[in-house]
């Protein structure tokens, strides 16, 4: 550690540091499952596949155990034990000596990041945008189709390189053509999901399907990090779906062994960790220190951190239900704690604090949905911008001029705000679990979700991960609130304001009446969306994430 990440000298208090073998050359390997198109073999070389392996080899168990301590905590919060911020890490948050690494080249100033998926159309779209850095979304943006997993890093690998171009089928040609081009920044998929198409085979010649988030960081810092680096930026990431520092930590040894197995520098490889989940709310700190010499900043993932409150109250009385999802807005109160939290937290250790994004786009063939969409977007980054945040996220090219024009009136010539304190600040335990908004349930936010769901769900079933229904940018983070709140309305017995029991029944009404009013396309999967749909709402269990089984039945290729 440099000398500029004053240590305290106790040690961090956990059980989860990964004891790191050193790979043993031919006994463990990846088998690819997938069909091989054009160009993976670029891609799935020997050489990148056997270094999938050995993070496998070293890393899989740690990955196994931090999943199990997610379970064990959501069912402790089901059964009524709240989070809290952690007394065995007390001595971390009360040491004020420690700071994370200064700025990396290339995110000194982030002012405006566009976000958006990893195909070639839309990654130079992002590249040309203007933007100060692209988030690469190999995650919620992306449906995980063996095309679009390895179509992605070709992709990525291509930009990196100055080379990427794309021809539409209609015969439109696309080519990055801006002097300046964003920091990329790649978001490889969560801890919980899997890549099917890829297998891990232990010297003993057992077989398990990879890590999603392995395969993704992997493939990604073995074929760029040299690249990035000799080109003036360096290896950096998002993470996403992070609910503990034991997982940071994980990541950070993952870093770590990265860095040597690649001869890079320490702390070359930079992370950004998205707090999108309840329980790392209470852990910001700590998931700070343990990645001190790795990490950027912190993320305020608005939407996945709504499904994250739903997801771990969902069963625990009608003081924890939330209302229509358009009324949970950004100023509602556990909102507002968890968001100003982050950026004090960020600000006392030297961190980036980047604002979250909101789903409102324009429609450049409908002017009055454009005004609305920018008037609630300009709203939002002022907000962010006062509140001290030094970067904020658009998912659309048209709205960097407004989020850029919100923080520079802010930041002026400063590239971030990290000076900014906050100490006007104090966030309880009890602010982060105030879900307190004073709104109604109303008959049309249920059939809101009820058509997000479905039409979000269809979208990716077609490989589409990002999709504008109603002029908002829906992913899978918004389609996890739209089933999740379904779930929780009938299973806590709620009616809407207009007196209608929100039971299974009525959804399913709800649910035949899109599929027969809805415009049909040869080829659409709008009734296997609906099956899905019904299946991740209204069962009586709660799957954890509606991707996960949907992955396995209908995106895995097996030809």
């Amino acid at each position: 550690m440099s000398p500029t990440h004053a240590d305290n000298g106790q040690a961090f208090s956990t059980n989860a540091t990964t004891t790191v073998t050193p790979p043993v050359a031919g006994r463990h390997r990846i088998e690819v499952i997938g069909p091989m198109h054009d160009r993976y073999d670029e891609i799935l070389t020997e050489e990148a596949l056997q270094f999938v392996a050995d993070l496998h080899r070293m890393f899989a168990s740690g990955r196994h155990d931090r999943l199990a301590d997610r379970q064990r905590r959501r069912f402790e919060i089901g059964n009524g034990r709240d989070p809290h911020f952690r007394a065995d890490t007390k001595h971390i948050r009360e040491d004020l000596t420690w700071k994370v690494a200064p700025p990396a080249p290339g995110l000194t100033d982030r002012r405006v990041e566009i976000t958006g998926p990893t195909d070639p159309k839309m990654a130079i779209n992002a590249l040309n945008s203007g933007a100060n850095v692209w988030l690469a979304d190999q995650e919620d943006a992306t449906s995980p189709t063996w095309r679009n997993v390895i179509g992605g890093q070709l992709s990525l690998f291509d930009a990196i390189r100055d080379q990427l171009e794309f021809t539409s089928p209609e015969g439109k040609e696309y080519r990055v053509t801006a002097e300046q081009t964003p920091t990329i920044v790649m978001r490889p998929r969560g801890w919980h999901l899997v890549e099917k198409h890829l297998r891990y085979i232990t010297p003993h010649g057992q077989g398990s399907a990879t890590s999603g988030s392995l395969v993704d960081f992997g493939l990604y810092a073995f074929h760029n990090a040299t690249e990035l680096v000799a080109r003036g930026r360096g290896p950096y990431f998002y993470i996403p779906k992070i609910e503990s520092s034991e997982e940071a930590l994980l990541w950070n040894e993952i870093f770590t062994y990265t860095e040597s197995a690649l001869g890079l520098e320490h702390g070359t490889i930079r992370a950004t960790v998205l707090i999108e989940t309840l329980p790392a709310a209470f852990e910001m700190e700590e998931i700070l220190y343990v990645m001190r010499d790795h990490i950027s900043g912190l993320n305020a993932g608005r939407w996945d951190y709504i499904f994250s409150i739903i997801k771990h109250y969902r069963g625990r009385g009608a003081r924890f239900v939330l209302p229509d999802r358009s009324e949970v807005t950004m100023t509602v109160p556990f909102m507002r704690a968890y968001t100003e939290l982050l950026v004090k937290t960020c600000h006392r250790r030297g961190a980036m604090a980047i604002g979250g994004m909101s789903a409102f786009i324009p429609n450049r063939r409908d002017p009055e949905v454009t005004r609305n969409a920018e008037e609630k977007v300009r709203a939002d980054k002022e907000r962010e911008a006062n509140d001290g945040f030094d970067g904020t996220w658009v998912a659309h090219p048209d709205l960097i001029p407004i989020a850029r024009a919100a923080f520079t009136e802010v930041l002026g010539d400063r590239p971030n705000q990290l000076e900014r304190q906050r100490d006007d600040v104090t966030v309880t335990e009890a602010d982060l679990l105030n879900m307190h908004i004073g709104r109604d349930i109303t008959n049309e936010g249920v059939r809101e979700n009820v058509s997000i769901g479905i039409r979000y769900i269809e979208s990716w079933l077609r490989g589409v991960g990002a999709a504008a229904i109603d002029n908002l940018m829906e992913d899978a983070a918004t389609a996890e609130i739209s089933r999740s709140q379904i779930w929780q309305w009938i299973h806590q017995d709620q009616k809407t304001a207009e007196g209608t029991p929100i039971k299974a029944a009525w959804v399913r009404e709800l649910i035949a009446d899109f599929l027969e009013n809805t415009p049909r396309q040869e080829g659409d999967r709008f009734d296997t969306a609906a099956e899905i749909f019904a299946e991740v709402a209204l069962g009586e269990t709660f799957p954890t994430f509606l991707t996960v089984s949907a992955y396995s039945t209908h995106l895995v290729e097996t030809e």
